[in-house]
């Protein structure tokens, strides 16, 4: 399945609350948001399928994939259209076997270590950062700043995104860095209006 990194929404089950998850995935998609992945470290499996499934139905005929982080089950189960992962999390290999090849696997990293540890003929993209420290994760490793990003992304074999307490004013520092485009949570997820706080993000990578 073909996807675009330039605006990557990881949803956040707390900072969606008030305005709703379904909602807030249909106003940022709407407000330009590229691919949406399903993040909630404290819901159940079967807490997580019910909600894959609401915003598959939300997603459709929009064409932005559905990643699910972390839990090959729910992806399989709701028919998501890939899964993300982090250097703890399910194997690389094993999700891609379970998937199949047309599901969009991705794959966090953090050092030129890691980097050079990926097994690419098995992934479709890398996330990486976090770029900053951010409250939306906070199990996160050590911040790499746009230098430590740029670093990484000159080594990169893969089409990749920058995370990490990113914001649209760190549009054009993401793009001297040369990564693909970058994943927001609270920028997005966190915000009165996930339209306009999209549209925000849309409109600065349009000027320059």
């Amino acid at each position: 399945m073909s996807f675009d990194l330039s605006l990557y929404l990881v949803t956040d089950a707390a900072l969606c609350r008030d305005y709703g998850l379904e909602k807030t995935v249909e106003a940022a998609v709407a407000g330009g948001v590229t691919i949406v992945q399903l993040r909630d470290k404290h819901a159940s499996d079967e807490q997580m399928i019910v909600q894959a499934k609401r915003l598959k139905t939300v997603l459709s005929g929009s064409g932005v994939p559905l990643i699910i982080n972390d839990r090959l089950k729910v992806a399989l189960e709701s028919y998501a259209d890939g899964l993300h992962v982090g250097q703890s999390d399910t194997a690389v290999q094993e999700a891609r076997i379970a998937m199949g090849q047309e599901a969009i696997i991705g794959l966090s990293i953090n050092t030129l270590e890691q980097l050079q540890a990926v097994p690419v003929e098995l992934l479709d993209y890398l996330g990486i950062g976090p770029v900053f420290a951010t409250q939306s994760k906070q199990d996160h490793a050590q911040p790499i700043g746009f230098g430590g990003l740029a670093a990484l992304v000159k080594a990169c074999p893969l089409p990749n995104v920058a995370i990490g307490g990113l914001k649209a004013e760190h549009i054009s520092a993401v793009k001297r860095a040369g990564a693909n485009g970058l994943a927001v949570i609270s920028a997005i997820c966190g915000q009165q209006d996930p339209y306009q706080a999209a549209r925000a993000f849309r409109r600065t990578a349009q000027a320059l």
